[in-house]
């Protein structure tokens, strides 16, 4: 079964886990692997050290994202696609995975479309028109080059870096892109690890959910989860058999996943 996974976050402020390394070195007799990673968080405290503090924008629709100047894109393309996603592939190699790092600029793997514009919302939650900068919206995933990796033997590891219509880097978001890469390869399932075990919802996780109740609970739930959620909406819509929004922090975190053993499903 072909897997595409998510990570970022928490998971990675410490380095890759080595726990979830191995882990996909003893499923890889059975599954093969697409990782796709984020960092933000690790982006955020480098840029602070290098004299250029983050900025982010809130959308209308709850969603949280990194506005992204020429110096913010810079900043943000050597730490996506340099430092993480070399200690990410460095630690699979520990582990006895052919990793191999990609960006969506290698092979073309991502192509995305500059927004000239955003609308966000100001500090009175009025709306306002910016200059869209240096982020993308995923428009193609090379999905003939991600098959030749994979049927050889190795496991993309992407960051989420797009390339623009001028072969430039764009930010895009770490959800939307493993859901456009998982969608792009009619994937079997789609693991987004993060932080907590699934959508908590009054203090309980929620188990499952169709395509229509995530829409639904959407606008209920926090802007990093609401990100996620959209995601996993946009690639069962497309042919994803199924998401599973679960916790990378616990023992065994993928194969937990894949058996429903916490987790939020998502469904069509």
């Amino acid at each position: 079964m072909l897997i595409v996974m998510k990570t970022g976050g928490d998971l990675l402020v410490n380095g890759f886990p080595l726990a979830l390394a191995a882990e996909i070195k003893a499923l890889s007799a059975e599954h093969s692997f697409i990782i796709v990673h984020g960092g933000g968080d690790i982006v955020s405290d480098i840029s602070t050290r290098l004299g250029h503090p983050p900025r982010f924008v809130l959308s209308p629709r709850g969603f949280r994202s990194r506005y992204t100047d020429k110096e913010t894109a810079e900043i943000y393309t050597m730490v996506m696609a340099g430092k993480i996603n070399k200690e990410i592939v460095s630690t699979l190699q520990k582990a006895g995975v052919q990793a191999v790092g990609l960006s969506g600029l290698d092979g073309a793997a991502v192509r995305a479309s500059r927004k000239e514009q955003i609308i966000a919302l100001n500090e009175h939650g009025k709306k306002i028109l910016m200059d869209g900068g240096y982020t993308g919206q995923i428009v193609t995933v090379n999905d003939s080059l991600l098959r030749l990796l994979v049927d050889n033997g190795y496991t993309p590891v992407i960051s989420a870096v797009a390339m623009g219509a001028e072969a430039e880097p764009l930010n895009v978001d770490g959800d939307r892109m493993a859901a456009k890469v998982a969608s792009a390869l009619r994937v079997d399932r789609l693991i987004l690890l993060t932080d907590v075990d699934g959508i908590m919802m009054e203090g309980k996780r929620v188990e499952r959910l169709g395509s229509f109740e995530a829409k639904e609970l959407q606008d209920k739930i926090g802007p990093g989860m609401s990100t996620k959620v959209y995601a996993s909406q946009e690639a069962v819509r497309n042919g994803v058999a199924e998401v599973i929004i679960a916790s990378g922090f616990k023992e065994g975190a993928i194969g937990a996943a894949l058996n429903h053993d916490g987790g939020t499903v998502i469904r069509q």
